[in-house]
């Protein structure tokens, strides 16, 4: 029966995600040519994000509209940074960013009262030991996971160069200086953000919690990479995708463990024995 709750949960946080995303089409349109079989790659892009984060909101402690706009806040921080980046490295004629922002965020606002409702409402496992909120050290830990996202795109972008050089002849790239400041002020920062709430929310211990973590995040930072889209050929698309899978990853489960809190020490009664 529980497993059929985790699947009738996930089905209909799908299905509500599908329809504020297509009422978000609607209200704001955005003229750009699709690949073929584009709907049938958005049903299933949206499938994964449902799936993963009902997973997620399945460990959860957080309930209602908490958990609804919590839920949205995670794959909106991916997709609008994710934008900001293609605004940058991207220099097709006539694509309207702002728009398709703006189309990302009224979907995701549609749909946070329908997953606070549906996700919040599914069966969870209770949580004997709840991991403590409070961490020490978070300037620290914040610099480290910040530098690790910049180290680690530098270092997955050096590896893929070689097979994507010739479409990038063909772009605008901004200077050094820009696409630093980019991943260091920008998305960086709203990574380590999003792999903090996903840790908090799986609540679990640090090594499961790392790789949990790691999982969560690569899946919804890669998943519009799995579709066709007007932006890159295939074949730069997938060098992507493998790129992106591969080091958010290894980033996320770098915070997942810097930042995973010890579990709650129950206190321990001590029993004293009549002489």
């Amino acid at each position: 029966m529980r497993t059929l709750s985790i699947v009738t949960g996930i089905f209909l946080g799908w299905l509500a995600l599908v329809v504020a995303q297509m009422i978000a089409g609607a209200a704001i349109p955005v003229r750009i040519a699709m690949p073929p079989n584009a709907f049938a790659w958005f049903l299933l892009t949206d499938l994964i994000i449902a799936a993963v984060l009902g997973c997620v909101a399945l460990r959860s402690r957080q309930t209602g509209m908490k958990l609804g706009v919590v839920m949205v806040a995670i794959p909106l921080g991916i997709a609008v940074v994710n934008l900001i980046e293609g605004a940058f490295f991207l220099s097709q004629p006539g694509v309207g960013w702002g728009r398709i922002a703006m189309q990302t965020i009224l979907g995701y606002l549609l749909v946070a009262p329908a997953w606070a409702v549906i996700f919040g409402r599914m069966r969870r496992p209770q949580i004997v030991k709840p991991l403590a909120e409070k961490a020490d050290g978070t300037v620290w830990k914040f610099l480290v996971s910040d530098i690790s996202y910049l180290v680690l795109y530098y270092t997955a972008g050096m590896v893929i160069f070689p097979f994507v050089k010739d479409f990038y002849a063909t772009q605008h790239i901004p200077p050094m200086r820009t696409i630093v400041a980019l991943q260091l002020l920008v998305r960086g920062p709203v990574f380590v953000f999003i792999c903090i709430s996903l840790m908090r929310m799986l609540q679990l211990p640090r090594r499961a919690g790392a790789l949990a973590t790691g999982l969560a995040f690569t899946l919804l930072g890669s998943v519009a990479l799995i579709a066709p889209n007007p932006f890159f050929p295939d074949s730069v698309r997938w060098v992507h995708f493998g790129e992106v899978l591969t080091s958010n990853f290894v980033f996320a489960a770098i915070v997942g463990w810097i930042w995973a809190a010890p579990r709650v020490e129950e206190p321990v009664q001590t029993l004293r024995t009549a002489a």
